[in-house]
């Protein structure tokens, strides 16, 4: 394929406009336009160049001339599988021939000037397919009734009379057949129809498939452009550097010094607390940076450590608190006069996101125009912070929105958005590619929030739980991301997993006496919505006190959870397979090796988990955790079972290694050096099982992060008899002397 074929191949379907972005000619793929991000055949490229009409049947379904199927997709890819999914179900209903079906990604702003006919472009809380899944299968539907109905009028038959396979229209009585890409154009003029049924997911043949990704094959040639690769004609390069104490302020710095180095254009004042050295290239901009005297106002958190931060919780653990996540009975009258009183403390720390591909933008701004091209969870957010950063109307903006090198929820937050366009906007008519340093990326996160949490139970003779008081102590994330929906109970999203009851995030126990409040303690260290979010703590709290209950009943664990669960089938029918899959009741563990379990309700789906592992000489090897899974239903297993190992790999990187420690009011770990993940040689076996039961949809890439940690953890203390509170394991000493 030539350059140019390849500029038409990425742009013309999404009808970028002539100033859409270009990379440098040096690049390695050539000239490259965003918009469209999987190459089309060159017979489509042909047939574009040549001016052939192109037109949408409605806004999910483009069909291309040579019978390319082009699915839009509103919502963010970042390697968890959804936007294969998300074409999968339009192409389901659709009746398309699969292997032809391509992508292309919604902008916002083209959302916005067609009234949201894409409808949310946000991606997070698991929500990517589950909270789209009816409307775009409905579009896939629609624009099958009006291409079959466009060849039923060529004909001048009832379209009833007339059945699709694989992007093939035919009618049978007179065995006239056409192709979706023969009627395409006329079908664009006909009326979309109302009042369709969509398939019994049970009739699927490309939905509930483990049909290969769509996004693949350019990360495997190296033709993908992340955001950080992005190169444009003239194009600048900014690096920031903020306050490292959150919070403070940029004093003064002097450009003076670092104004004559090699390839230094601008030295700018971006917010209160940010300076950037713009430059013509990332290493030049960098190298001024950090010769740059910069004085910090580091303001009154100066002095916060990961002690007084403690100090704080602990303080939380016994305060008044009026912020109730799940109350029934008397709790706190039961177990004070209960005869015996099971009580333990638990820490999780600070985690950062650390995605490979580190926060950047580019932005380019003129007085009439600001466009942005890069990393987003949420398009029509960053519009919105773009607009409002350029000064100019939204109508006057847009987002060209890129696939992810990873983010975890990193970027469900803004902020970098407006420190892109402030730049730009110092810097008229240039675009401006400003991208954090790994150390930045780290010192500036938006991290998993610090709690503590007390727990008491009651437990009488025969063994059963009677109360149990759930005290959290800790960090909101909501009250620093979206305050607005912050209520008199506090910060709802608090209580994930807790809940009395719901769609969501429900608690799999019946505890005839049950109290879950929250002490809210918010540090100076900004937080975020780091995958799993409150699930991931509370489910480790819940799940290892439930196994300290046990032990003091002197009941197996999956045994007293049972009594407890009989309320609960479907929490109970995922800790069931999971159990059945490792062997709790019918095989002893090799030699050595020793079992836990876990489970919780996170993001609408019900999840458990069976974890083995051994210790030798105080070292901790996890071999194998079988995964049971329910999210209503499966739109790709292949994809459900690399969403749970990638899961796995997150959250006992977590439970291993993560912690972020705060020193004279910043967070110390700057590199991979000092935050480390979990390697290939530590990764177990993971078994997947899948009992779908629908009914409802349910997330896939967070609920099962939750259940790998408690399960390890329960199974570490049946190896060892420690129980470990306080993550991560770095810090214990597991020698069983």
């Amino acid at each position: 394929m030539t350059m140019q074929e390849r500029i038409h191949s990425q742009s013309a379907a999404g009808r970028l406009s002539r100033r859409g972005f270009l990379t440098g000619a040096g690049a390695a793929a050539g000239a490259f336009s965003f918009g469209f991000s999987f190459p089309l055949p060159a017979r489509a490229v042909a047939q574009q160049a040549a001016g052939e009409a192109v037109k949408e049947v409605n806004a999910w379904v483009v069909i291309q001339p040579d019978e390319t199927v082009i699915v839009r997709i509103a919502r963010t890819e970042m390697g968890q599988g959804s936007l294969t999914g998300l074409a999968q179900l339009v192409a389901e209903e659709l009746d398309c021939d699969w292997d032809k079906v391509r992508f292309e990604l919604v902008k916002p702003g083209e959302n916005r000037r067609r009234e949201r006919v894409w409808r949310d472009q946000s991606t997070g809380g698991s929500r990517a397919i589950r909270g789209s899944q009816e409307y775009v299968r409905m579009g896939g539907a629609t624009a099958r009734a009006m291409l079959v109905q466009a060849a039923a009028q060529q004909w001048g038959v009832p379209a009833a009379q007339c059945s699709v396979a694989k992007g093939v229209i035919t009618h049978q009585a007179s065995g006239r057949s056409t192709t979706y890409g023969a009627v395409a154009a006329a079908a664009n003029g006909i009326a979309p129809p109302t009042g369709l049924t969509l398939k019994d997911p049970k009739d699927w043949t490309i939905a509930g498939q483990p049909v290969k990704r769509l996004d693949t094959l350019d990360k495997l040639n190296g033709s993908l452009v992340y955001g950080m690769d992005i190169s444009m004609p003239g194009m600048l390069v900014a690096i920031p550097k903020a306050c490292p104490v959150h919070g403070g302020k940029l004093k003064s710095f002097d450009a003076s010094a670092v104004a004559n180095m090699r390839g230094v254009k601008h030295v700018l004042r971006v917010d209160d607390e940010t300076v950037a050295v713009v430059a013509d290239t990332f290493w030049r901009a960098k190298t001024a940076l950090d010769s740059l005297p910069i004085e910090w106002d580091n303001g009154p958190n100066a002095n916060v450590s990961s002690e007084t931060i403690a100090a704080m919780l602990r303080e939380g653990l016994t305060a008044e608190t009026e912020f109730v996540g799940n109350r029934v009975g008397d709790a706190k009258a039961v177990l004070a006069s209960a005869g015996r009183v099971i009580e333990a403390d638990y820490g999780f720390p600070y985690q950062n996101h650390a995605p490979m591909e580190v926060i950047n933008a580019t932005v380019r701004w003129t007085p009439e125009r600001c466009e942005m091209w890069g990393p987003t969870q949420v398009a029509e957010a960053a519009l919105d912070a773009l607009a409002a950063a350029a000064e100019l109307p939204v109508e006057a903006c847009e987002v060209h929105v890129v696939r992810i090198g990873g983010s975890f929820g990193r970027r469900l937050t803004t902020e970098y958005v407006t420190m892109a366009a402030r730049i730009a906007k110092q810097v008229p008519g240039t675009p401006v590619k400003m991208m954090w340093t790994r150390e930045e990326d780290m010192v500036q996160g938006r991290y998993h929030p610090v709690t503590q949490c007390r727990l008491r139970g009651a437990v009488d003779a025969d063994g059963n739980l009677d109360a149990l008081h759930m005290r959290i102590s800790g960090q909101s994330i909501m009250a620093y991301m979206r305050p607005s929906i912050m209520t008199a109970n506090g910060d709802p999203v608090t209580f994930q997993g807790l809940m009395p009851g719901g769609a969501e995030m429900a608690i799999g126990y019946t505890i005839p006496n049950l109290l879950i409040d929250h002490a809210m303690r918010n540090p100076h260290i900004r937080p975020g919505a780091w995958r799993g979010v409150n699930l991931n703590q509370n489910a480790v709290y819940l799940e290892c006190f439930i196994d300290e209950l046990a032990q003091a009943a002197k009941v197996d664990p999956l045994a007293f959870r049972r009594k407890l669960m009989a309320n609960h089938p479907k929490h109970l029918a995922v800790l069931e397979a999971a159990a059945k899959g490792i062997g709790w009741e019918t095989t002893k563990p090799p030699e050595g090796v020793h079992r836990g379990l876990a489970q919780v309700m996170g993001f609408g789906s019900y999840v458990a988990a069976a974890a083995e592992v051994s210790v030798k000489d105080g070292r901790l090897k996890i071999h194998r955790i079988v995964a049971a899974t329910d999210p209503g239903y499966v739109v790709n297993p292949q994809q459900v079972e690399a969403q749970i190992a990638g899961s796995f790999v997150y959250g006992l990187s977590a439970m291993l290694y993560g912690e972020c420690t705060v020193k004279d009011g910043r967070i110390v770990e700057e590199n991979f050096d000092t935050y480390n993940v979990m390697r290939l040689d530590e990764m177990p076996v993971v078994e997947v099982i899948t009992v779908p039961s629908g009914g409802f949809w349910g997330g896939v890439g967070e609920p099962t992060i939750a259940v790998a940690a408690p399960a390890v953890l329960n199974a570490l203390f049946a190896a060892t008899g420690k129980r470990v509170r306080q993550l991560p394991l770095k810090n214990i000493d597991l020698n069983l002397s």
